[in-house]
């Protein structure tokens, strides 16, 4: 249960991940959730490290839902990964890259797609 702390039966709170990569980029980290642009449903909690746009998402910084969190585990290659797609109206928000000065794979998200919010780190993210 690396990443997260229980909160409740029904939520789980989440806590930063401080590695190489975010000391790379200042240690300012921010959780966002990503909701679809078309229907509003929740895409994932993502942890963006840095000042910046969100240009792309890395697989090792999805934190929720737990389908796309564990994605980070399985294959190692782009071929593996499937496109990230809203789960409800299947809009495409990002495609599968590998980031070459890292080494990392990621989301390269598709501009005005996605709806990110600032979270607390809590799943699922409390109705608005």
């Amino acid at each position: 249960m690396k990443g997260k702390v229980m909160a409740d039966n029904n939520f789980e709170k989440h806590v930063f991940k401080k590695d190489r990569y975010s000391k790379a980029r200042g240690g300012n980290s921010c959780f966002l959730n990503i909701f679809c642009s078309s229907c509003k449903s929740h895409v994932a909690l993502y942890q963006k490290d840095g000042p910046g746009a969100l240009i792309r998402m890395y697989l090792d910084r999805i934190f929720a839902p737990s389908n796309l969190a564990d994605l980070q585990y399985k294959g190692g290659s782009k071929k593996n990964l499937p496109n990230l797609q809203c789960k409800n109206c299947h809009a495409l928000i990002g495609n599968p890259m590998v980031y070459e000065l890292e080494n990392r794979l990621a989301f390269r998200l598709v501009p005005g797609a996605f709806i990110k919010k600032n979270s607390d780190g809590m799943y699922p993210p409390l109705k608005s």
